[in-house]
């Protein structure tokens, strides 16, 4: 497993710029390529099924729910980025920034707030591209034909996401943040793993679960109606994209060894730490040339931004429960991490 970055770790934050005569194109990224090597075994399944599975079912669910980031998104609204924000177009964004120890000057609110909508942005399009690729593995690894053909239809909708985040941080935004360090880290040891549960775990289970609330909150907190269409869209999509995860892994935990199901664990408990570290805002304390020590510290303990983050963790903690896999060490660690309030997570 990776070694785990410390908050010293991170990447300096780049501007990028629109292209005049395309989209889709992130500038400001395309030179930071990311090549993982790995080794794993690809297999053909000649036993077709019955499909009558619940996995064949959310198959059926994802062929009528298709939608096209072309035609299906009003993409005429004007979104200026800088603007002076409203009440109605994202004034109430980030509520956490404003109030006592705040490292954001009230005169650089709005400014905060364009920052941190492109760096969520920027965050959920790198993720999306990083599910496009772990979901392709797994129609080459999982050994059952129902999940193979779920997994590559999967493969369409992860696509589609990418094409709608990224002409939205190219074209409304004209900005763009490199991947955070946690989440490169975490999607580096999934494209090297070999085994297909732990691919299922770590993106199904952790990222999309994270992804959705996210989107959610997203959904109603940014102002431009744009961001808000593909937000809530993309939402709908992961909703069957972690019950496909949480189909495939039910009992599988049950019919290991000791040995294997705490190799999961130890990868769950990197997860949990990578991901928890990806919301401290960073590269957006750097961004703005703010105090990065101080927002480091006011991230970390402000008591929004922890709600905030339990909140996140929520849709992760109800998976790991129903996979048996919320053992001791993981609640141990989702609370010293403060992802969970004590009173929800009693350690046996």
């Amino acid at each position: 497993m990776t070694t785990v970055p410390d908050e010293a770790s991170h990447m300096t934050a780049v501007p990028g710029e629109a292209s005049d005569t395309t989209f889709f194109t992130l500038d400001a990224v395309t030179a930071d390529l990311m090549e993982v090597d790995a080794i794993f075994r690809a297999c053909l399944n000649w036993n077709y099924g019955n499909r009558d599975s619940r996995v064949w079912s959310l198959y059926e669910k994802n062929k009528v729910s298709q939608w096209n980031a072309t035609t299906d998104i009003d993409w005429d609204h004007d979104v200026q980025f800088g603007a002076e924000l409203t009440e109605e177009n994202g004034a109430k964004l980030a509520s956490f920034v404003v109030g006592e120890g705040s490292p954001v000057p009230r005169e650089l609110l709005t400014q905060f707030r364009w920052e941190y909508q492109a760096w969520m942005c920027s965050q959920f399009l790198h993720g999306e591209q990083g599910a496009l690729v772990t979901t392709a593995r797994l129609v080459e690894t999982v050994p059952d034909i129902d999940a193979k053909t779920y997994a590559a239809s999967q493969v369409a909708d992860e696509a589609r996401h990418v094409e709608a985040f990224a002409r939205y941080v190219d074209e409304k935004l004209g900005t763009v943040y490199p991947i955070n360090p946690g989440l490169q880290t975490l999607l580096h040891d999934l494209l090297s793993e070999s085994r297909w549960d732990i691919v299922y775990l770590g993106m199904q289970v952790v990222v999309e679960g994270l992804a959705i609330t996210a989107l959610r909150l997203a959904s109603s907190g940014f102002g431009d109606p744009v961001i808000r269409q593909i937000t809530k869209m993309v939402a709908s999509d992961e909703a069957r994209h972690i019950a496909f995860g949480v189909t495939a892994l039910t009992g599988m935990y049950q019919q290991v060894t000791s040995a294997e199901l705490r190799e999961r664990e130890d990868f769950l408990l990197e997860a949990i730490q990578l991901m928890s570290r990806r919301f401290m805002l960073r590269e957006v304390w750097e961004r703005m040339d703010l105090d990065v020590a101080k927002g480091l510290h006011f991230a970390r303990t402000n008591p929004m931004m922890a709600t905030y983050r339990q909140m996140l963790f929520q849709q992760v903690i109800h998976v790991l429960r129903q996979l048996d896999m919320l053992s001791d060490r993981v609640k141990a660690l989702l609370l010293a991490e403060n992802l969970v309030r004590p009173e929800a997570m009693q350690i046996r």
